[in-house]
């Protein structure tokens, strides 16, 4: 875990900087630890191009399993920290976990529908074809596969129960994820779940036949090297979900950023010096993929990628604040209540820290 520290400018009044007594500096900024992935869009604030201003912030490099079982096991003194979503519902919901409220700073977003795959001979050619069929995963209750879950439900008419589900053992993915946290793990009643064989992850199970289907974030080893036993279940998988995007406006939110509540009410100013600051990282990000992305990345078509996107998803296609998000989390609500998972209807007034809710960019 690698930790970057960096001072912020003083954008804040003199009055909230002589607020700021405990673990701050002689002159007076705030220091903070913050814990996240280095992504495109946080880039500038892991080198130091942006400041969150009236602080010194130490930025560390973390796994989402990990960032999530630090906060939900109580005693992390990350004032900011990156988290799954569904875990933090679950926390949240079932365990009155109250450490952490979440700022409308979506980190991590992804359409899901490219990470369901198939046994090449399973015989299943369209979403309709699970039903009755085994599938594996590593954490039946991620953030990724209540969004899956759902999706099938709402677009496919295939509910949960009507599939066997298989949790494999090892995960493929914990080098990069971490191990997956407690939340991850959380079993409804109703649906038909067992332990896959020992030593086998995911991605074995499939291959090994041991299950028909495969949920899982990361896609896996054997599909990526071209093993032809693993296929998408949509083989047109930009096209099918570009159509969810343009017909339902909801692009799934994985990761947010939280906020300990208790230096939310401590220094009032620091949420909002927080969402400007990711904010304008995140519009550094956008600036480089304008003017020099299809130098720096490899991909041939990168402008022509970018171009598309824009198109479809606006300028902004990666927006904070809650007036372009509000559909999106409570989607994610409904499905884990519906699911068996949350064990009640979650609100976005009672998980948002209250002030933020007003934060929207410039």
């Amino acid at each position: 875990m690698q930790r970057r520290t960096f001072l912020g400018s003083a954008g804040i009044t003199g009055a909230a900087l002589m607020s700021a007594q405990p673990g701050s500096t002689q002159s007076g900024l705030l220091e903070i630890d913050v814990a996240s992935y280095r992504l495109d869009r946080t880039a500038a604030l892991f080198d130091g191009r942006v400041g969150i201003d009236g602080t010194v912030a130490s930025f560390y490099e973390d796994s989402i399993g990990d960032m999530n079982t630090r906060a939900f096991a109580g005693g992390s003194t990350r004032e900011i920290t990156e988290l799954g979503l569904h875990p933090f519902m679950l926390a949240h919901a079932n365990e009155g976990f109250r450490d952490y409220a979440l700022l409308p700073i979506p980190l991590l977003r992804q359409f899901r529908h490219k990470s369901i795959f198939v046994h090449a001979d399973s015989g299943i050619e369209k979403p309709e074809d699970l039903k009755g069929r085994l599938v594996g995963t590593p954490g039946y209750s991620s953030t990724s596969l209540t969004w899956i879950r759902g999706i099938l439900a709402d677009e496919y008419g295939v509910e949960p129960a009507d599939m066997q589900w298989v949790i494999a053992n090892k995960d493929s993915s914990a080098g990069e994820a971490g191990t997956l946290s407690a939340q991850e793990n959380r079993l409804p009643e109703g649906v038909s779940i067992e332990t896959g064989p020992a030593g086998l992850d995911e991605s074995e199970l499939l291959l090994e036949g041991e299950v028909d289907a495969l949920f899982h974030a990361a896609t896996p080893a054997a599909y990526l090297q071209g093993d032809p036993r693993v296929q998408r279940l949509f083989a047109d998988v930009r096209e099918v979900e570009q159509d969810y995007f343009a017909r339902t406006g909801i692009f799934p939110i994985m990761h947010v950023l939280a906020i300990r509540r208790n230096t939310a009410a401590e220094h009032p100013w620091l949420p909002r010096a927080v969402f400007d600051a990711y904010s304008r990282a995140k519009s550094e990000s956008y600036r480089e993929m304008s003017r020099v992305g299809w130098a720096t990345s490899m991909l041939p078509w990168f402008a022509a990628e970018v171009e598309d996107t824009r198109a479809l998803m606006g300028s902004n296609f990666y927006p904070y604040g809650m007036a372009h998000n509000r559909k999106t989390f409570e989607t994610l609500f409904e499905y884990s209540y519906r699911q068996g998972l949350a064990s009640r209807l979650l609100t976005i007034d009672e998980v948002f820290l209250e002030e933020a809710l007003g934060f929207e960019e410039a």
